[in-house]
């Protein structure tokens, strides 16, 4: 494993502001806000409360997995409808699960570089607009037909049509397949609580502690990072919706496996939701802090990013925070709080196993003993994916965003921000007050 370097000396990358969307649970059709309008919609208030204009921006960065054809590079056309202007940079970056993360990690290093003093980044994702693709049996007879010339030759190639070929082909269903060792996500999950013994009544009570913990962050407004956003029809959203106060294990355990039929225990109950989000952090350095008299809410002291087996990827946040912690020599109880992105779970439980194995930590992780155990009181205090959704590219800049605000809420100094990856990698982030 290649450690990254710290920091550079003296100087730090302060979280002033953020803001998000609600997340907006898919429904089966596409939902009210493309990807691109989310993102606007999340920033524009975020924007508007602060002591500079737009412009004053030195970069623009969004992560995010599938903008429509329209959003080809979503942060710049997003930056522009922000009103950042014409000479404010924006691009889009890509790294599965962990773009909103991966979008702030650049912005910090481009910070700590002294390229940029200023800087937007974040995440989103419409995933109810994930589109319906042509096989390429059917692309390559379109092109066939296309190509004939002569009204013969047309209708040669109608006569070879065959209504199969309209099968569509779900975008998102392939983008969540690993296409390397052909697993979904859902199939490394259930290889994860295979590994480690993880059994339904852990899962299923582990989706119910999520959802009741948002509910309650939700009736106790700590949830303070949400922009009520309106459609074009004048409906307004205000909570995250796929909530489910009344969730209960007795209700979680009528529910059939979805990944593995016959032997599997990971249901959509247990899994987080297929989600529309946007979320955004404002990243300063501290001439930046000083020269617009900006609130500081965190400060960013490292980040790590890990990669492992594809069919484990669920475990990649203990391959990214184990060098992160080492580096910074913190021990598991130095963190105050822990917000790992809950995509399914068997993987945050497999997470908190793989610490406490010291098989797995001397043979994964390299390390003479296992790690530690997390506290579970200080995990996702107010819920995670599997009630609130993941809105794939959004989820890491939220987690981030989240953990300031519960360090804040409690007064508390450190904490840790994690996430999987989609194709057997992990991202980190340390995250402290002062």
């Amino acid at each position: 494993m290649v450690e990254q370097k710290k920091q550079t000396k003296g100087k730090s990358v302060f979280i002033v502001d953020g803001s998000r969307t609600p997340y907006i649970r898919a429904r089966g059709v596409p939902g009210p806000f493309h990807a691109a309008d989310l993102a606007v919609l999340a920033g524009r208030g975020l924007l508007a409360r602060q002591n500079f204009e737009a412009a004053e921006l030195d970069e623009v960065i969004l992560g995010s997995t599938m903008p429509s054809p329209d959003e080809a590079n979503i942060g710049r056309v997003v930056a522009l409808r922000l009103g950042c202007g014409d000479h404010v940079p924006a691009w889009t970056v890509q790294r599965n699960c962990a773009s909103g993360m991966q979008s702030v990690d650049s912005a910090m290093r481009n910070i700590l570089a002294g390229r940029s003093d200023l800087v937007l980044a974040g995440g989103v994702d419409a995933m109810s607009h994930g589109p319906l693709l042509f096989s390429t049996a059917m692309a390559t007879w379109l092109g066939k037909f296309y190509a004939a010339r002569s009204m013969p030759a047309k209708l040669q190639s109608i006569s070879k049509f065959r209504p199969t070929l309209l099968k569509p082909v779900i975008a998102l269903l392939r983008g969540l397949t690993d296409p390397v060792v052909g697993l979904n996500m859902g199939q490394t999950a259930e290889e994860i609580a295979y590994h480690f013994g993880i059994d339904r009544l852990a899962m299923d009570s582990f989706a119910v502690q999520s959802h009741l913990r948002l509910a309650a962050a939700q009736a106790e407004n700590k949830l303070q990072e949400i922009e009520v956003i309106y459609d074009s029809d004048g409906n307004y959203y205000d909570h995250d919706d796929g909530v489910r106060p009344d969730s209960s294990v007795e209700k979680l355990a009528k529910l059939k496996p979805v990944f593995d039929r016959e032997f599997g225990m990971v249901t959509a109950g247990n899994s987080s939701q297929i989600t529309d989000g946007a979320a955004w952090l404002i990243l300063a350095s501290e001439k930046a802090v000083k020269k617009h008299y900006l609130p500081v809410l965190g400060r960013i002291v490292d980040s790590e990013w890990a990669a492992l087996k594809p069919a484990e990827m669920g475990l990649g946040p203990v391959h990214a925070m184990t060098p992160l912690m080492k580096r910074q020599k913190l021990k598991v109880e130095d963190i105050d709080n822990w917000e790992i992105n809950e995509a399914f779970a068997a993987q945050v439980l497999g997470c908190i196993a793989a610490w406490k194995d010291s098989k797995y930590c001397r043979d994964e992780l390299h390390l003479r003993s296992a790690f530690g155990e997390i506290d579970q009181q200080k995990l996702n205090v107010n819920g995670g994916a599997i009630a609130l959704g993941h809105p794939v590219g959004s989820s890491g800049a939220r987690i981030v965003l989240h953990l300031c605000h519960v360090l804040e809420q409690a007064n508390v100094k450190r904490g840790i921000a994690s996430i999987c990856i989609g194709g057997g990698q992990g991202g980190a982030m340390l995250i402290e007050r002062d």
